[in-house]
């Protein structure tokens, strides 16, 4: 199967979601906005945000909401970071707490300009929230460090149940899509991250220009790396400033790919046009600790 351009000026039937926002959501929501807490379900536009959030949960994002990068897909502001809150992973810990999670996913921005690149921000937001939340387990969805161990391994020590890394995207496509990182250094973190013995998850997107084989093979370096979970979703554009959307693709196609890693010996596969990384982490949590 070779790329394919489609009119993408009218979205396919299978995209649409259903909006419920029910008592849940709105609590949620009123939560985040008076405790100035951050999340990757509004920042990055999640189609998801009103299921999810009915379910109580949700995508904490800490290190600010300004990225030091400009990857063509994502929603999220690009520049000079001026976020400093030492108080950060304490909020952070007591939201999860008053939210009443069990399972959290907390992720970040890119903050390439600090030395470490707040890795001992990560570590502390980690310890603090399995402090308050004993019976709450976490997971995170960590930037690249730029695939330096000292700073991947002050995350690793704070031991999350899951350690999650995006692929995002075929190798060829990274210059436009994630024109600041490595396709190498993002196989290598999730290959560190199971070396040092945690959950490894990682997601990537269709949509973006990628054939078929160039799919089969970031599945198969996936696998090799030994992650546990996978995530694939339908890349939308955010912005018109933002990289188009190539194709939709057929949810069939998402079978075809879920099938293929789950026969390649992946534990878990989420794959359908509005799977997000985070998409069902509560139950992926569950599944890979039992």
């Amino acid at each position: 199967m070779k790329k394919v351009h489609q009119n993408t000026n009218k979205k396919p039937k299978w995209l649409k979601t259903k909006i419920t926002v029910g008592s849940n959501y709105k609590e949620l929501k009123t939560m985040v906005k008076n405790k100035n807490l951050n999340t990757v379900c509004e920042e990055a536009l999640c189609p998801n945000i009103y299921e999810c959030w009915e379910r109580r949960s949700a995508t904490l994002m800490i290190l600010g909401d300004v990225c030091t990068r400009s990857c063509g897909f994502c929603s999220v502001i690009t520049g000079k970071p001026i976020w400093d809150d030492p108080k950060e992973p304490l909020r952070t810990a007591q939201a999860v707490k008053q939210m009443g999670l069990k399972h959290c996913v907390i992720t970040s921005v890119n903050r390439d300009e600090l030395v470490d690149g707040g890795a001992k921000i990560w570590s502390e937001t980690v310890k603090l929230t399995h402090k308050l939340n004993p019976e709450c387990s976490v997971e995170v969805l960590i930037p690249d460090m730029k695939n330096k161990d000292d700073s991947l391994n002050i995350i690793f020590k704070s031991r999350p149940e899951i350690l999650g890394h995006n692929m995002e995207t075929v190798p060829r496509l990274y210059k436009s899509v994630r024109p600041q990182a490595k396709y190498n250094w993002s196989l290598s973190v999730l290959k560190k991250s199971k070396k040092f013995g945690l959950k490894t998850k990682t997601a990537f997107m269709l949509g973006l220009g990628e054939t078929s084989e160039e799919v089969f093979e970031l599945i198969n370096d996936i696998y090799k790396t030994g992650c546990d979970i996978l995530a694939i979703g339908q890349y939308l554009q955010p912005t018109k400033q933002h990289l188009p959307v190539e194709r939709f693709v057929d949810p069939d196609e998402f079978k075809i790919y879920k099938n293929y890693g789950l026969e390649l010996g992946l534990k878990w596969v989420e794959s359908g046009p509005l799977v997000r990384s985070s998409y069902k982490a509560d139950l992926q949590a569950k599944m890979s600790m039992s």
